[in-house]
């Protein structure tokens, strides 16, 4: 059987462009939560936004914090690059692909939202170096595809098109008047929600989602 056989068909169909033409990645305006990408979006950028409460607990002296990630879809998995900087140094954190965000996509906070992100799934740990600055990469099923289901929990297939990462030492928020644990890390002793992506204006659906459908309500993803 050959490899264009056994591919998933928008895989194959990714890999047949990625031999006839170069893709050219369009780049995001300074609050975009949409991907910003060409052809059939084999690529695509967004960013992460800061838990407003505690922003003081994550900025560099004189310095804002940013996060930018990168997703480029593979043959059989996908590869995500996230960046940060403008961190306070020798941070560690603990990287989610969630169900829900806790923002609107014009960055208020969700008035649905009451506590819970939904289906987690742990991906990466992150840390900042002295100079405030961190990055990792994944290699996963993410775009479009990525799901859990457990059919023990009555838990129907659910996708997580949200990328958030939490404070792994909760002594790291406690300045800013964090109590408490959450189960964010692998000890399940993690501090609070310090970045997440929001939701696109139109479909409500997370970054990881690049194929909208909007003939259904809410709004669902095409595989």
């Amino acid at each position: 059987m050959s490899l264009f056989a056994r591919l998933r068909p928008h895989r194959a169909l990714g890999l047949t462009l990625a031999l006839t033409a170069l893709t050219v990645v369009g780049a995001g305006t300074a609050n975009a939560v949409a991907p910003q990408s060409v052809g059939h979006q084999d690529t695509t950028k967004f960013k992460l936004f800061p838990n407003a409460k505690f922003l003081p607990c994550l900025a560099g002296d004189g310095q804002t914090p940013k996060v930018e990630a990168e997703v480029r879809r593979g043959e059989l998995n996908d590869s995500m690059e996230i960046e940060l900087r403008g961190f306070k140094p020798d941070l560690d954190f603990d990287l989610f692909t969630v169900q829900r965000s806790n923002q609107l996509a014009n960055g208020d906070p969700d008035p649905d939202f009451h506590g819970s992100f939904g289906l987690a799934w742990y991906q990466t740990d992150l840390h900042t170096d002295h100079q405030g600055k961190g990055r990792a990469r994944i290699r996963t099923i993410l775009l479009d595809q990525i799901f859990g289901f457990d059919p023990d929990a009555n838990l129907d297939p659910t996708n997580t098109f949200h990328v958030g990462f939490w404070f792994n030492k909760p002594s790291d928020a406690a300045a800013c008047g964090f109590t408490g644990t959450t189960p964010f890390n692998g000890e399940h002793n993690a501090g609070p929600l310090a970045f997440i992506t929001r939701p696109n204006a139109d479909t409500g659906l997370g970054p990881l989602c690049t194929k909208p459908d909007t003939s259904t309500t809410p709004a669902t993803c095409e595989a």
